[in-house]
């Protein structure tokens, strides 16, 4: 009987693995209204910041990869002194980025936690130079600035801890969590009073999970986490990565090539190669590169969660700052483009990424080229209003070649756009239309007569 119900639980979770789950008792709608604020926001700032910002090796993976001793590895809490962190200039960059959300990573798989855990010794407080709570002021400045909401990452995995089964890739178990129980549980019983410090103390707009891939939704009793933390804030919204029982999916590193079918995701995606600081990655993408992977998640109607490695000392690499402030300036001008919009118009319409407006009436053309000629829209059957440049008063001219009135075929639409009118990293044009927009799809026509 055991192992026909542990094979029903593993069906039910993978039936439901990658899909946006409904809380117990809330409705499509309700759970439409709880994801809103997320669903505007657009762009996120990612926080990896923990001993591993030495810069000398990876966060966590370093040495469950065994490439770094576990014992190398925790001497660098020594080196994690916060000596020049300022968590109110910290907040006062994110917000320049044009972020509406940041999460930041309370504890990694190496369960090094950020605040004053009652729960653990491991900690900014307990075992590094910095001996004090770093989480907390930062909390403090996004609460006290305003205008971000507020993400807690939270590792499930705990590879150094003893109750925990697993610590290195290539080695055996501690132990079996069905043949000793009581271990398991005492370890979920940690996790559970570290989230409920969490929970408690900071009240997160979003809990941001890492880690279940090493157990299943029933082993980790994920429905019952979930439930905790809702039964604080009901409105609090969790990421997929805790066995499918999230709200909203959380690709990796690439932004999709199709859209994906969850109506709420966000693409995590690196400054640079890496996670947390690293002293030889200097690898910057450079502000067009992650302008243009904005606005490729913004026309799938997703996020990016854009990941900043800030040193042990609490300072944030200049050429991280750079891109941020760049990003920054790019987003205030197309801000009409980029915050509650949704998911634009098929590939193949126009050689360039698109967004709608809410009510489907203007469509979003974004530029990531100058253009030798005129920007060719095909397929729109909607009438246009005007054409204008986003982030100017300036109004473009434009053609509509071929519009038959009695083809179910629209014409060609033609848009000038003039050197003067571009932004130095992309230009947003806004396509008014008087009515929402329709597309024609077709396969085109043979013309059997012509009035």
């Amino acid at each position: 009987m055991k192992r026909i119900l542990t094979i029903v639980a593993l069906a039910c979770m993978v039936a439901s693995c990658g899909r946006n789950q409904t809380s117990e008792g809330e409705t499509p709608q309700q759970k439409a209204e709880r994801m809103e604020w997320f669903s505007q926001a657009k762009l996120g700032i990612f926080i990896h910041w923990g001993i591993y910002s030495r810069g000398d090796w990876s966060e966590s993976w370093s040495f469950h990869n065994q490439v770094v001793s576990m014992e190398d590895y925790f001497a660098q809490e020594a080196d994690f002194t916060a000596s020049a962190y300022d968590p109110a200039e910290w907040v006062r960059l994110i917000r320049e980025s044009g972020a509406r959300y940041t999460v930041i990573t309370s504890k990694h798989h190496d369960g090094f936690a950020l605040w004053d855990t009652k729960a653990g010794d491991v900690s900014s407080v307990k075992s590094s130079a910095a001996a004090r709570d770093v989480l907390t002021p930062f909390v403090e400045e996004v609460r006290r600035q305003g205008g971000l909401k507020l993400g807690l990452y939270y590792s499930l995995i705990d590879w150094p801890r003893e109750d925990y089964p697993n610590v290195f890739r290539a080695g055996p178990a501690r132990y079996d969590i069905h043949k000793e129980p009581e271990r398991w549980q005492h370890f979920l019983t940690f996790n559970s009073a570290q989230l409920k410090e969490l929970q408690e103390q900071y009240n997160p707009d979003l809990f941001w999970f890492d880690g279940d891939w090493e157990f299943s939704s029933e082993e980790w009793d994920a429905p019952g986490i979930v439930r905790m933390l809702r039964e604080h804030n009901p409105a609090v919204i969790v990421n997929s990565r805790i066995q499918g029982n999230g709200d909203y999916d959380t690709p990796e590193l690439g932004v999709p090539v199709t859209r994906p079918a969850s109506q709420w995701w966000e693409t995590c995606m690196t400054i640079n190669d890496s996670w947390g600081f690293r002293k030889k990655d200097t690898d910057f993408k450079s502000p067009d590169t992650v302008i243009r992977m904005l606005v490729d998640c913004i026309g799938m109607g997703g996020n990016l969660l854009l990941d900043i490695g800030p040193r042990a000392d609490g300072t944030i690499p200049e050429e991280e700052v750079a891109i941020l402030k760049e990003l920054g300036r790019w987003t205030s001008k197309h801000q009409e483009a980029v915050y509650n919009t949704r998911a634009g118009i098929p590939a193949g319409h126009v050689q360039a990424y698109t967004s709608l407006n809410p009510a489907g009436d203007i469509l979003y053309l974004y530029l990531p080229y100058a253009p030798n000629a005129s920007v060719e829209v095909k397929g729109l059957k909607s009438r246009i209003r005007r054409i204008r440049v986003v982030g100017s008063d300036r109004e473009l001219s434009w053609k509509l070649y071929n519009d038959i009135d009695w083809s179910e075929i629209p014409g060609v639409l033609y848009i000038d756009v003039p050197a003067d009118v571009l932004d130095p990293r992309m230009t947003v044009l806004a396509v008014e239309l008087e009515s929402p927009c329709t597309l024609y799809e077709g396969s085109g026509q043979v013309i059997s007569f012509n009035e």
